[in-house]
């Protein structure tokens, strides 16, 4: 694999298939918006929800296990979190590459469609292990969901726009863990969590019928082919993208994975109070998303390599914090938050970037490795509480982690600056022996990570 500078411009929109902002009413395109993220909504209570409510989940489904060693009951449980980020992982790539010649909105639309029917699922098996599949099949869609509600959500806003436009579609997420997913855990310690699921799953439907009601028609892009998105997961620096997110958010799911336990174990809170634990973590949530969009437009370079040490520093905070104090787990609870989702949409507009042309892709890969570090928190949280290293454990893994996606980040960001400068370098020296122009950018000024628009797109390719 080499790394090549890209001297091609990046695509305008084709009108004929996005609509001009200016073309839609402020109403339409908020409403179109409000349609967007309540997808996100559900998904957000779906996926959060289930941490929430884990012991109950457990009692519910291994209650042999549970009255035996509620440890590893707990730890086995959290196969249900492991499958369904490992739903996202295979159905973010697979969905977005079968429906390359599908319009985004009759996509986002089915993938709405199989929200509702992996949700229900969900809330009807009834065994541990039915419901280990139903929460793989519920996380197909997710990955997809966000890849093509980010793209719709950028052009709905206009040019300049697409740190905010992933922020707006990453916006459903975050309120719900800031009202949704403590309310859902309320209801489940009251009605069970079954009744939680059908409830996500009726949020489901009111999503399908506002995306088809509010979201302006995109027809299909003319001439996409499967094989031209693939060409993207050729590109090195995509992949390294995607680990940097891994590695770097399996460390907070390491802890919100099993935060209903550390809030009660850890900290010494009753369990009624574990959904005023998670309602703090989704507004940590939606703060961070709304500077991380704003931060990323001004300089995702910036975003990353100041919001990485600030995520790594809260984690220890609540580390240090969270013992025998609800306050201090309160307020390390939620400057992890804030720190991880304003990473968020740099990460995502990264992605898409990098996979220039293959912008579906680029966008629903955000998640797939979102949920591989689901998945990988999940698996490395538990493994340590099975081992009888008590709660706090997974608190040490999660710094540990989030410092290799730092070291990661700063690793690639100074590897493209150097790898610009000789590129540049190198077209001077050989000036004589082409017959166009050679851009005159000066190396200082070359960022390290594409622009969408105006910049020399520096990507790696084979």
């Amino acid at each position: 694999m080499t790394l090549s500078t890209d001297l091609r411009p990046t695509p305008a929109p084709d009108p004929a298939t996005t609509p001009a902002p200016h073309e839609i009413t402020p109403r339409r395109r908020a409403l179109a918006l409000f349609a967007l993220a309540l997808g996100g909504v559900g998904i957000g209570a779906s996926e959060f929800a289930t941490m929430g409510l884990l012991p109950g989940i457990a009692d519910g489904l291994l209650p042999a296990q549970m009255a035996d060693d509620p440890d590893a009951g707990i730890a086995r449980a959290g196969l249900l979190i492991t499958s369904y980020a490992l739903g996202v992982v295979v159905g973010a790539p697979v969905l977005a590459l079968l429906s390359v010649r599908w319009s985004r909105t009759t996509m986002i639309t089915a993938l709405a469609v199989a929200l509702v029917a992996g949700t229900v699922l969900s809330a009807l098996m009834p065994t541990f292990e039915l419901t280990v599949v139903a929460r793989f099949l519920a996380g197909l869609p997710h990955g997809a969901y966000f890849g093509v509600a980010s793209l719709l959500a950028a052009s709905l806003m206009g040019p300049g726009s697409q740190g905010k436009g992933v922020a707006v579609a990453l916006s459903g997420l975050t309120v719900a863990n800031l009202v949704g997913v403590p309310l859902m855990t309320a209801l489940g310690q009251v009605a069970g969590w079954r009744v939680v699921y059908l409830v996500i799953a009726v949020i489901f439907v009111l999503t399908v019928l506002a995306l088809r009601w509010a979201v302006p028609h995109q027809a299909p892009v003319a001439g996409r082919r499967m094989v031209d998105e693939i060409v993207a997961l050729r590109r090195l620096q995509l992949w390294i993208v995607m680990a940097i997110a891994a590695v770097g958010f399996a460390g907070g799911f390491a802890v919100f994975s099993y935060v209903a336990d550390i809030a009660t174990q850890v900290s010494g809170a009753s369990v009624a109070l574990v959904p005023w634990v998670l309602a703090t973590a989704g507004l940590g949530m939606t703060l961070g998303n709304i500077a991380g969009g704003a931060a990323t437009d001004r300089s995702l370079n910036g975003t990353l390599l100041i919001g990485f040490p600030l995520y790594i520093a809260a984690l220890v905070g609540l580390f240090l914090g969270s013992q025998d104090s609800l306050v201090g787990l309160l307020l390390g609870f939620f400057a992890v938050n804030v720190a991880s989702s304003a990473l968020s949409p740099a990460l995502q507009t990264w992605l898409i970037r990098v996979a220039h042309r293959s912008e579906v892709l680029g966008a629903s890969l955000n998640q797939a490795a979102f949920n591989v570090a689901n998945a990988l928190g999940a698996v490395l949280g538990g493994a340590v509480i099975a081992a009888g290293f008590g709660y706090r454990a997974p608190m040490l893994v999660a710094i540990v982690l989030a410092s290799l996606g730092f070291a990661l980040v700063a690793g690639t960001l100074l590897g493209l600056r150097l790898r610009a400068r000789h590129t540049l370098a190198v077209l001077r020296e050989h000036e004589s022996t082409y017959t166009g122009s050679i851009p005159a950018i000066s190396p200082e000024r070359v960022e390290p990570v594409p622009a969408v628009t105006d910049a020399i797109p520096v990507s790696v390719g084979s």
